[in-house]
């Protein structure tokens, strides 16, 4: 098992006792800091976050500790996340290439025990879970267009030397 294994399992298990309801979604590890990400039926706030902080204590002795909400580009780490979110957008990285590529935008189709469905660019895709390597919801625009960047108009003026 490795280190940031041992430490979300050590979370995990810290949570289940103090805070049952909060879900931890993602766990990482940034030099000496650990980042989670968590969730709840009612939301994140602050004062969630202060409980979960101070849950912690353990893991803050040897760590440093970062928590935080999921926000829109929300972490999807286990079948569950992907079986909740079919029909929303999602970008998916793999750890090998598919079709020549790693990185796929684009609707949830389907989820299971093994893999995730995902249709980007004209294509249905089955993606392993074991192979992806880093996953999130894409936030939803409400029905705003997209606006393009205005492309800088040319000069007629002569450059001079």
């Amino acid at each position: 098992m490795t280190v940031i294994e041992q430490i979300q399992t050590e979370i995990e298990t810290r949570l289940a006792e103090s805070e049952p309801q909060v879900e931890l979604l993602l766990c990482e590890m940034s030099g000496e800091t650990v980042r989670i990400f968590i969730d709840h039926p009612e939301g994140v706030d602050l004062a969630l976050c202060e409980r979960v902080t101070r849950a912690l204590r353990s893991v803050r002795e040897n760590y440093g500790l970062e928590v935080s909400s999921p926000g829109p580009k929300r972490p999807l780490t286990k079948p569950d996340h992907y079986r909740r979110f079919v029909g929303r957008r999602a970008k998916i990285r793999t750890r090998s290439d598919h079709e020549g590529r790693k990185s796929f935008t684009g609707e949830l189709i389907a989820a299971d025990d093994s893999g995730v469905t995902i249709g980007a660019d004209g294509q249905i895709l089955t993606l392993p879970y074991d192979d992806i390597h880093r996953s999130n919801l894409v936030p939803e625009t409400a029905g705003a267009p997209v606006k393009k960047k205005p492309t800088p108009k040319k000069s007629n003026r002569a450059k001079t030397k």
